[in-house]
């Protein structure tokens, strides 16, 4: 390990915190130039060692196509879910249903349950202890709990497992 990546072990956010640092001051004197690319050199060794390695996407052009695909969901699901509440209410039929996932890392899952939580109609609302389930509340259950299995499965998890290469 170099001298500068000891230095600087996460150097972007060394440089973050010092741009933030003159912006929050509103100045460039050299006063707030030195405190603040202390405080980046500082801060970032002090938390460099609370850092748990994340799985890096192996596939940034599946991530892009998997953000426009979230966001259609998401325009979707709005408009399906303000029909659902604006009719009436016996109409509705919320449950839970707990999604056996294949992921491991606990970022592609996080990935995988925001997607769900941003996504209209449905929540996440825990994580099994050994990461083997994801339970989801479900604003409109089907007759047939497997359909929102799969559909969580095939089209999200299964791209998140592309995106990170699981």
């Amino acid at each position: 390990m170099s001298f500068f990546s000891r230095l600087f072990p996460m150097p972007l956010h060394s440089l973050l915190l010092l741009v933030v640092w003159l912006m929050l001051n509103t100045t460039v004197s050299l006063g707030h130039i030195l405190l603040g690319s202390v405080l980046a050199i500082v801060i970032p060794l002090l938390c460099a060692p609370l850092r748990v390695p994340q799985p890096t996407i192996k596939k940034p052009l599946k991530a892009v196509s998997y953000v426009l695909i979230v966001l259609k969901d998401i325009v979707v699901a709005n408009v399906e879910v303000a029909l659902l509440v604006v009719g009436p209410m016996r109409r509705i039929k919320p449950g839970f249903v707990a999604v056996p996932l294949d992921l491991t890392e606990s970022l592609p899952i996080t990935v995988l349950a925001s997607t769900v939580t941003m996504t209209p109609g449905t929540v996440s609302a825990e994580v099994s202890k050994d990461n083997m389930w994801l339970y989801v509340h479900v604003l409109d259950m089907p007759e047939n709990e497997q359909e929102v299995i799969d559909l969580i499965k095939q089209r999200y998890e299964s791209r998140v497992k592309e995106i990170f290469g699981c």
